[in-house]
């Protein structure tokens, strides 16, 4: 028997099936759920009815519970015009929700104003209209309509057009009619939404963001969606990732936007995420804060990370040291190549920061520099002494001093050919590492920061 596939998410289902069950994690895949889609443009200001066909009232908005553990957000209610009040509707009195009108099965209503409950999302108000993440195409749109249907036992929030035709419809001379033709619908699963009043708390919004895929994007993607979405909206989507994943996306940001956005953050927020960020991006994000915004930051970071930060910040900025990262992975002369690998591979997360292992003897002095290819292709066994008696014969790493300016800097990483510079201090004590592209970002501002490793991502 032959198997149709979900565009979505390649999920199987049988074709045997007269009216297949919706794709389990994409609703708008199934024909019988498109078919019966309800457009909320096309919904508001609609006519409510009761039992005897009457109108009650208009609709004004639809609430919903946006953010939760439901793949698609469950209607909880109607907002709708009785006379001069704004009435609520909880979502079991409504027996149908039609293209452009609401029948109900009470003639009983509550004709209490309505006032918003904490986690409540009106989506006329709050998501229409206003931006939010295509997670699948890695890009900023706005929702030009959301598209209601049944579900189960109840009327959920399975999509949204995000196509420029409905929005001129919408906002152009003609009505909006109650049943359009969806252009461009993308299922609600594969969108990261931004409404104010959306959760009740971060860890709510967490659920919502592993769902998303948003922690699978790359730090690059993440941080151009930052730059491409308004002031509220990125604050939103930096709750909606783990502090260590939203720091490699400001790590990514061209350094204007990222300094409007630690401005824009809350000062406890920012500071945690310079805190988790590379100590030597870091302190480029901290230089171009106003010296009371550093310390406000500063002051709400943890003493030992903010007096590290500090020491750096020191630093001109045209130096050597200004731009050193302090992530050194050190090994001495008596461990074999086993052992080291296995302190390399503690640091996985700060891949795109290392390029090489730092041999130190008994006093922390600089005895070489074993770059990680070499460190790949030798035998476990191999002792850490034997490689670095090999590498004799290649002449001493290539080092500077923190008080070296970048533009010399950068003259001997081309002149030697290596991909970074050991930064050591009068007593040959390795203090950092300045890698090619932080030298060529600090000499180029002007063409914008290359981040090297965006392109070979």
């Amino acid at each position: 028997m032959g198997r149709l596939v979900c565009s979505q998410c390649r999920e199987h289902f049988d074709k045997r099936d007269a009216v297949p069950a919706p794709c389990p994690c994409c609703a708008t895949a199934s024909k019988a759920v498109r078919a019966s889609l309800v457009s909320l443009a096309g919904l508001i200001g609609g006519p409510v009815t009761n039992q005897a066909g009457e109108e009650v009232g208009r609709v004004i908005d639809v609430v919903a519970r946006l953010y939760g553990t439901e793949p698609y957000p469950p209607v909880t209610g109607l907002v709708i015009r009785v006379g001069r009040r704004h009435a609520f509707l909880p979502a079991d009195t409504l027996e149908k929700v039609h293209a452009g009108r609401v029948a109900l099965r009470s003639a009983r209503l509550d004709l209490r104003e309505y006032e918003r409950r904490p986690g409540e999302v009106l989506l006329a108000r709050d998501v229409l209209d206003h931006q939010l993440v295509d997670v699948d195409g890695v890009q900023v749109t706005r929702a030009a309509d959301l598209y209601l249907a049944p579900l189960a036992d109840r009327v959920v929030l399975v999509g949204v057009d995000v196509s420029l035709p409905t929005l001129l419809r919408r906002l152009g001379p003609r009505r909006w009619q109650a049943r359009p033709t969806p252009e461009r619908v993308l299922d609600w699963q594969a969108v990261a939404p931004f409404a104010e009043h959306a959760t009740d708390g971060p860890a709510q919004v967490q659920l919502r963001a592993s769902r998303r895929g948003l922690h699978q994007l790359r730090p690059a993607d993440l941080a151009d969606l930052l730059e491409d979405l308004g002031r509220a909206e990125r604050q939103q989507l930096l709750h909606l990732l783990e502090p260590a994943a939203a720091a490699d996306a400001l790590e990514e940001m061209e350094p204007a936007e990222l300094e409007n956005l630690l401005r824009e953050a809350e000062p406890e927020h920012a500071a945690r995420l310079v805190e988790e960020m590379e100590p030597d991006e870091a302190v480029d994000a901290l230089r171009d804060l106003h010296a009371d915004e550093l310390e406000r930051l500063l002051e709400r970071m943890p003493a030992a990370r903010a007096g590290h930060l500090r020491r750096l910040l020191a630093y001109p900025e045209d130096t050597a040291g200004g731009a050193m990262t302090t992530l050194l992975v050190t090994a001495r002369r008596e461990q074999n190549v086993a052992e080291v690998r296995a302190v390399l591979a503690a640091q996985a997360e700060h891949r795109t920061e290392i390029d090489a292992i730092v041999v130190v003897d008994d006093d922390g002095r600089l005895v070489t520099n074993i770059a990680l290819f070499d460190l790949a292709v030798a035998e476990d066994t191999t002792k850490v002494a034997d490689l670095t008696a090999w590498l004799a014969q290649f002449g001493p790493p290539v080092t500077v001093h923190p008080d070296t300016r970048l533009a010399e800097a950068a003259e001997q990483l081309v002149a030697a050919r290596v991909s970074s510079l050991l930064v050591i201090d009068d007593q040959d004590r390795p203090l950092g590492r300045i890698l090619a592209d932080d030298v060529l970002d600090t000499l180029l501002p002007e063409r914008g920061r290359l981040h090297f490793r965006r392109f070979l991502q």
